[in-house]
């Protein structure tokens, strides 16, 4: 198995792809972390992670870092004048057609979090790429959270809503890692841009007002899949997992909760969904099983 950085040029930065593959022929797939994340949530460099197990079983993975992020330069600083709707309306195609390019194949989607919030985003905006897409999958993905705790209010009410947009006031950006409440920044756009849907509310875009609701409506979704953890309790918690499917109009998406209950090996969460040593002999191969039904 062999991995590689790859980087695409925009304007005044460059994105970066860790292109992870033991098959460069086999069918590809992009990887799309979220919010305070980079692209290792998905991989390390000796071979461990869901980007990796993925790369074993025959297909070409690349790894999406947002811009800023991970590898991707210039980092996120007070000078960072972009947020989610760059993601949405600039990197994400970017990523979609440096893939298509090179393999000249469609890909499978595989997102964590908010990066599933981001690409449904970009393909309700842009449906003529969905011809891009084989599949769509989503771990621990919600645009709004609802559900009540004194868990959910120190994270997302006293946190997220108020104490980070403070600090990325005082210093220019959300300096997360400095903080240790994530491994990566945010922008103060993406962050305050993220707290306008993390509110309960319409899913308008707040750059521009595009109604993302209405424009899913019309879209025929690739096949989907929803999972989440049944210990992830706030970021990804299976109310709001559910309540993110219905308002994508994505009424023929599947929906796993992975839990002891339900068979798994252990009760998961919004991080070790994807990190536990234990999901690779547990979901990884169901999914590696999914997406092979959908090449």
């Amino acid at each position: 198995m062999k991995q590689q950085s790859l980087y695409i040029q925009g304007e005044d930065y460059q994105l970066h792809l860790r292109h992870i593959s033991k098959n460069s022929a086999g069918t590809p797939v992009l990887m799309i972390h979220g919010a305070i994340e980079n692209g290792y949530i998905f991989y390390t460099k000796k071979g461990k992670g869901l980007a990796c197990y993925l790369a074993e079983q025959g297909f070409d993975v690349y790894v999406a870092d947002l811009r800023g992020r991970g590898q991707s330069t210039p980092i996120i600083s007070a000078n960072s004048d972009f947020g989610q709707f760059e993601a949405i309306s600039q990197d994400i195609p970017m990523f979609l057609d440096y893939i298509t390019n090179k393999t000249n194949k469609a890909m499978h989607v595989v997102s964590h979090s908010w990066g599933g919030v981001l690409m449904a985003s970009c393909l309700a905006r842009y449906p003529e790429r969905l011809s891009q897409v084989l599949s769509k999958t989503c771990f621990g993905t919600k645009r709004s959270v609802s559900v009540k705790s004194v868990e959910k209010f120190l994270k997302v009410n006293l946190f997220w809503n108020n104490v980070a947009i403070k600090l990325a006031n005082k210093n220019g950006f959300l300096d997360a890692k400095k903080y240790g409440v994530g491994s990566d920044n945010e922008t103060k756009k993406s962050l305050a841009q993220s707290v306008a849907w993390v509110k309960k509310g319409a899913w308008i875009d707040p750059h521009d007002g595009f109604d993302y609701n209405e424009a899913a409506k019309n879209i025929v979704w690739p096949p989907s899949w929803h999972c989440t953890g049944v210990k992830d309790k706030v970021l990804g918690h299976e109310q709001d997992v559910k309540a993110f499917i219905a308002e994508s109009s994505n009424h023929q998406a599947k929906f796993n909760l992975l839990s002891k209950k339900n068979g798994h090996a252990l009760d998961y969460d919004h991080i070790n969904i994807l990190t536990h040593p234990q999901a690779v002999t547990d979901h990884f191969p169901l999914l590696a099983e999914w997406l092979k039904t959908h090449q």
